[in-house]
């Protein structure tokens, strides 16, 4: 049978090795700066997958809002929402549309991508967690047309600016 003190014992590792795997910030390869751009996919009607006319006119938007920006890489989801919303952006620039799993968006991003400038267009399931594991507090860019710029370095999140495009946008 298990002694008191070997049970403890056993209790604390667990413990241990479930503070370990907690949320940490994900931060850019050493030496390196990353910029992730986050947004919410465009609006879309209650039930329906396809972007509305809004949506539409707002992935357009979304060109001019990123206008002086340097993009290397645009992250999707599966999802043909979270596409159409880049798609524009992605055709103007001739970037193409990598789709990773949405699970471990800033991990990947920081593998795959640190050092460089990205975009992710995500969901509501998944923009606050992302945006927590980058560094960020609070909120994520869950209504349409938010726009969070994070500038993570090797260290820390250094700078977050929050901005919008495309109008006025909803949850």
């Amino acid at each position: 049978m298990f002694s008191m003190r070997t049970l403890l014992y056993s209790l604390l590792t667990v413990f241990a090795f479930f503070l370990s795997s907690c949320s940490t910030s994900v931060l850019s390869p050493e030496g390196t700066t990353t910029t992730i751009l986050m947004i919410r996919h465009a609006d879309r009607t209650l039930g329906d997958n396809n972007l509305n006319e809004k949506g539409r006119n707002r992935a357009q938007a979304l060109l001019k809002s990123v206008s002086g920006i340097q993009i290397d890489v645009i992250y999707s989801p599966k999802k043909k929402r979270n596409q159409d919303t880049v798609r524009p952006l992605s055709m103007d620039r001739n970037i193409p549309i990598t789709v990773i799993e949405a699970s471990t968006v800033a991990q990947q991003i920081m593998d795959k991508s640190g050092g460089k400038t990205v975009l992710w267009v995500g969901n509501t399931s998944n923009l606050d967690y992302i945006f927590n594991r980058l560094g960020g507090t609070g909120k994520g860019p869950n209504v349409y047309g938010d726009l969070f710029i994070l500038t993570v370095s090797d260290k820390k999140l250094e700078k977050l600016e929050k901005k919008r495009f495309g109008g006025g946008g909803s949850l």
